[in-house]
């Protein structure tokens, strides 16, 4: 019998605060629940005739396919909608468009830059709307990063998150803030030009103090990282910021996550792991490293026994079938 927070009904995701500590953690057991199930070969109908409309400003293949699949698994649909396929934003409004497609879909998933345009789509549309990533945040992905590290170390009490790399950019917002509403302590590796922003340093603080851990900032990424259980770390230069990529590549450099700084730690014989969102930059075999080599994390580290990134990705599908499962079947009907 899978079980859930009757609260999050109808409930939209914009950012990590928009559900309780509770909320956020009934979600993570949610997504294990369904996780175990399709594992054991069930598919059920909890989503049968519900349909998700995925709007995506921005390319994808981890939050693309885990929608598609999320809802299908459980008997609904989805319909992938980009900038071409509609009048969004150009011939029509964000308001409008909302309005069109809140009288069509059960649900809006999007994915794109400004985060008020996720916010209007919630606004406006009448229909439980997630943030599948913008310039400012990525929920959905925190999920699936708890979850993972649950799944590999038991539970989450006792645990350091070190973060390295661009501290400001939406994964590291989301981070820092669904670490502290988890109970993890988390420590943000970054050069003080790109600190993560005041006010959202200050709200992650605020709820950390509530639940015991703290957050750290340090410039210092061999001194940040020691003690942590987990190193996480993204692309060097974010979709939209193409433009800064050799000053990125330079300023980062001595950010990037190798067996040296793994052994930093001083957890490369105990609970250790490594994470990243991806794509990564850890080979030569994209256009990108090519001519740059690896960036932000070594081939070492990546095809690690540390690397559970595959592990996250799958977790991707599972935390948002939770979304979609939570958010649209009604559970007094079951």
């Amino acid at each position: 019998m899978l079980t859930w927070m009757p609260e999050l009904y109808n409930r939209s995701l914009m950012r990590m605060t928009s559900f309780t500590d509770e909320e956020m953690m009934s979600l993570i057991d949610l997504a294990a629940q369904l996780k175990a199930r399709r594992a054991a070969g069930i598919r059920g109908d909890l989503l049968h005739r519900k349909n998700v409309a995925l709007i995506f400003e921005k390319s994808s293949t981890r939050t693309r396919n885990s929608s598609l699949i999320a809802i299908r698994d459980e008997g609904g649909n989805a319909e992938y909608l980009t900038r071409p396929d509609i009048h969004f934003g150009k011939k029509e409004s964000v308001k409008d468009t909302a309005r069109v497609l809140g009288r069509i879909y059960d649900g809006i998933l999007f994915r794109g830059f400004a985060q008020k345009t996720v916010e209007d789509l919630a606004k406006y549309s009448g229909v439980p709307v997630w943030n599948g990533l913008t310039d400012d945040y990525h929920p959905t992905q925190i999920l699936a990063d708890l979850l993972t590290i649950r799944e590999n170390f038991g539970s989450l009490e006792n645990c350091t998150v070190a973060y390295v790399g661009d501290g400001r950019n939406n994964v590291a917002n989301s981070l820092m803030m669904g670490c502290a509403k988890a109970g993890v302590r988390y420590v943000c590796c970054t050069p003080k030009e790109l600190w993560p922003d005041e006010r959202v340093l200050a709200e992650a603080e605020e709820v950390a103090r509530r639940n015991g851990v703290d957050v750290r900032v340090f410039d210092d990424p061999v001194k940040g990282v020691k003690g942590a259980n987990v190193l996480y770390t993204d692309v060097w230069v974010s979709m939209g910021e193409e433009s800064k990529t050799a000053e990125r590549i330079k300023l980062l450099r001595p950010y990037q996550i190798n067996m040296d700084l793994m052994r930093a730690t001083g957890n490369i014989d105990g609970r250790l792991l490594f994470l990243h969102c991806l794509p990564a930059f850890h080979d030569h075999e994209t256009d990108v490293t090519r001519e740059s080599g690896a960036l932000e994390v070594t081939d070492e580290v990546f095809e690690s026994k540390y690397s559970k990134v595959f592990d996250e990705s799958e977790n991707r599908m599972h935390t948002i079938k939770a979304l979609f499962v939570s958010a649209l079947c009604d559970r007094s009907a079951l």
